[in-house]
């Protein structure tokens, strides 16, 4: 008698840029008050989760050998915490992560806590459970902090570590130039700069978010970029002096403004349309800046199930 196995599960999920990343005091948790807005871009990773006689995990494309392919990676997690969950054994999860990778490693720009969030969609699919988005937005908060936005994507305001979020209006597709590094940056590590340089006085705070999501709601790129801002990004640049050269870069070959994406060290650039994006990344790619350049634009929308074939598969009983 055959076996009927569940085909994999495929999901796509975005990356995201910070357009307001408003950094509070540490906390006694060791975490710190966020005021951030979100915005999801094209730029994605693809997540498979299968079931597999060899659990495990695999990684490809952008960056994979600095992602960990063990039970640390946040993709696993994040099975293991479904699992957990829904009553299922963790300990023996017959299920293969494959990861796909086409945003940066270590860039600021969520590509763990996507992984995460992806995984999160493929296994609830593949196990078939009945179980909300917001049900899995509360799972997925138990991972990190970036994880229950990028589940949903779209424009949104957050707070708390980043996972209290409220969807923010938008009225326009916004066009982005995102210059990559040369290496990561630990987000841990520009935390504690930033906790540096406030203790020697330095630098000012973002202030009051209000203005940016003004802008949004009027869907003018120009007024948007002007109201750009990351408590981060003086952190970043002191851990990585060559930041000012990109965000200087960028600017003069015609965005209209460039911030460091989260914790860094990817920049990303605000420009006024789909061809300016292309005419600033043509410029930016040959100045020598960054390791490479990518064209995106947002809001999109969060992780979703991209895989086609859902029709059960049977297979040959073992002799």
């Amino acid at each position: 008698m055959l076996a009927v196995v569940p085909p994999p599960i495929t999901v796509r999920v975005p990356s995201k840029v910070n357009l307001h990343l408003g950094v509070g005091d540490l906390r006694d948790d060791g975490y710190h008050d966020l005021s951030t807005v979100f915005q999801a871009l094209s730029l994605t990773d693809d997540v498979t989760v299968a079931v597999a006689e060899d659990p495990g995990v695999e990684v490809h494309g952008e960056g994979a050998d600095s992602v960990p392919a063990t039970q640390d990676n946040l993709a696993w997690r994040a099975v293991r915490a479904l699992a957990e969950h829904a009553g299922l054994d963790a300990d023996d999860l017959k299920v293969r992560v494959v990861i796909n990778k086409g945003i940066p490693v270590a860039g600021g720009m969520a590509g763990g806590s996507a992984d995460a969030a992806a995984a999160l969609v493929a296994a609830a699919a593949l196990w078939r459970l009945d179980i909300g988005r917001e049900e899995l937005t509360a799972v997925a908060a138990t991972i990190g902090s970036d994880v229950p936005f990028v589940l949903h994507g779209g424009t949104a305001l957050g707070t708390g570590r980043g996972e209290r979020l409220v969807p923010v209006l938008t009225r326009h597709t916004f066009h982005w130039v995102l210059a990559f590094d040369r290496g990561g940056l630990s987000t841990p590590a520009v935390y504690g700069e930033l906790d540096r340089l406030r203790a020697e006085g330095d630098p000012p705070r973002l202030g009051a978010v209000e203005p940016l999501l003004e802008a949004l709601a009027s869907g003018d790129p120009r007024r948007l970029g002007g109201l750009l801002g990351n408590d981060l990004q003086a952190a970043s640049v002191s851990l990585r002096p060559a930041l000012r050269r990109t965000l200087r870069a960028g600017v003069e070959a015609g965005a209209l403004a460039g911030i460091v994406s989260g914790s860094g060290p990817t920049t990303a650039f605000l420009c006024e349309d789909a061809d300016a994006a292309l005419r600033v990344a043509a410029e930016l790619s040959g100045a020598g800046v960054c390791r490479t350049v990518r064209v995106a634009h947002g809001p999109v929308p969060g992780a979703k199930v991209v895989s086609d074939d859902t029709a059960p598969r049977p297979t040959t009983p073992p002799d």
